[in-house]
């Protein structure tokens, strides 16, 4: 559908800016609720709420202009330094993807989480791949993001997880993806 006049669409900004790359916030640190970008109409909805005693341990958001194998913008969990605001288009840096998979209709599909950083980030700027962070602290994100599937009543598989290199080769075959539609 056409976007209506005078209206933007997020998913659609270009996805590197002075050698970085963008990412937009859908869903702040701490958020008890996971909110979704409609580039129809320029606007954050509800997507839906997160299980009794479960927050986002982290921003989350998607690369613009990019396109994942689940049919949305590539997932970015965003390690910022305070939680940022929904609808915030920031410049990051990759520094690993949590590879997973989640079954939908009975069948496994990629939806890789992305771990990136700030380029304004004072507290993780020295963090350069997801082997810089504790394990523990990786733990807890794969246990949020299995437990709120699970809740949803989706199955999801930890493949693995990588550093910055395959982070970026996952982004440019999504952008690639992306500009073909």
């Amino acid at each position: 559908m056409r976007q209506p006049a005078g209206q933007r669409d997020l998913s659609r900004l270009p996805l590197k800016a002075d050698g970085a790359l963008r990412v937009v916030v859908e869903t702040p640190a701490g958020s008890h609720s996971k909110y979704d970008y409609d580039p129809e109409f320029d606007v954050f909805e509800l997507g839906d709420t997160l299980p009794r005693g479960t927050e986002f341990p982290f921003d989350f958001g998607f690369f613009p202009s990019t396109l994942a194998e689940d049919g949305d913008p590539l997932d970015a969990l965003i390690l910022s330094d305070r939680g940022l605001i929904v609808g915030i288009v920031l410049r990051t840096r990759p520094i690993g993807v949590i590879e997973m998979e989640t079954c939908e209709d009975g069948k496994m599909i990629r939806n890789d989480r992305l771990v990136v950083v700030p380029l304004s980030s004072v507290l993780f700027e020295k963090i350069e791949t997801l082997s810089d962070l504790p394990a523990k602290l990786l733990d807890q994100i794969e246990t949020f993001f299995t437990v709120d599937s699970a809740f949803k009543g989706k199955q999801v598989r930890i493949l693995a997880r990588s550093g910055p290199e395959k982070a970026r080769k996952l982004i440019m075959a999504a952008q690639k993806t992306f500009a073909k539609r």
